[in-house]
């Protein structure tokens, strides 16, 4: 018989097995970092304005989903913290790390969410603009918008209109759960774990691709790429 775990418990579990590491010592033999704090904001909104969203959604929807979320990350990034990765269990740093990106992602789409509501009527100037150019037309921008969303109905995940970089244009991002990237982020180094990457040079030994690729790191593409992010925001 299959059981399905879902988040909660397995974030659980993982919190049990980082505690029951520092009674074994995993956690004592290195300094503990001091973990990044998130500062939430404020609710960007009047709760009373919305029409079609009620007060009492979106004030619940604030103080347990999206401050949830931010006091959830706090909780991994403490336990983060404390862990020496050098000693602890995979599934421990699997775990926890799968978690604070759900937190993580989950606190930033959730901002975005409160500072898209309100007002009303259409887009213009040069957001308008690019919607046509990108788009067609304002009409076939909504149409699509509005079909990834219903197409979700019933499950999980976000619609989000996004602007890519590489592209220098508008996309409209499906997205599941919290998982797919951080919002709006702009990867500087990456490291691709799928077998193609690596199982016919090593095999099963993965532990020495990595190895290979912390010495082979283009430092240079990095630092390059940090200045850009860094300077634009």
């Amino acid at each position: 018989m299959t059981t399905t775990i879902d988040r909660r418990t397995l974030l659980h579990a993982v919190a049990g097995a980082a505690v029951a590491s520092t009674a074994t010592g995993t956690m004592t033999s290195a300094p503990a970092a001091s973990p990044a704090t998130y500062t939430p904001k404020p609710l960007s909104l009047d709760p009373k304005s919305i029409k079609g969203i009620s007060e009492k959604v979106l004030a619940s929807h604030y103080e347990n989903n999206y401050l949830g979320a931010v006091k959830r990350l706090g909780a991994i990034r403490g336990q983060l913290a404390d862990l020496d990765f050098a000693k602890a269990p995979n599934f421990v740093v699997n775990g926890l790390k799968r978690e604070e990106l759900i937190a993580l992602n989950s606190a930033i789409l959730h901002e975005l969410y409160f500072d898209s509501l309100g007002g009303g009527g259409a887009p213009s100037g040069a957001l308008r603009d690019a919607i046509t150019s990108d788009y067609g037309s304002l009409e076939r921008w909504r149409a699509e918008f509005s079909a990834i969303g219903k197409a979700e109905g019933g499950g999980s995940g976000w619609v989000i209109l996004a602007y890519t970089p590489r592209e220098k244009r508008l996309v409209t991002q499906w997205a599941a759960d919290h998982t797919t990237t951080i919002a709006a982020g702009r990867p500087l180094l990456v490291l691709d774990m799928y077998e193609h990457a690596y199982h016919m040079d090593y095999g099963a030994k993965a532990g020495a691709y990595v190895d290979a690729f912390m010495e082979a790191i283009a430092w240079d593409n990095v630092t390059s790429l940090y200045a850009q992010a860094s300077r634009e925001g």
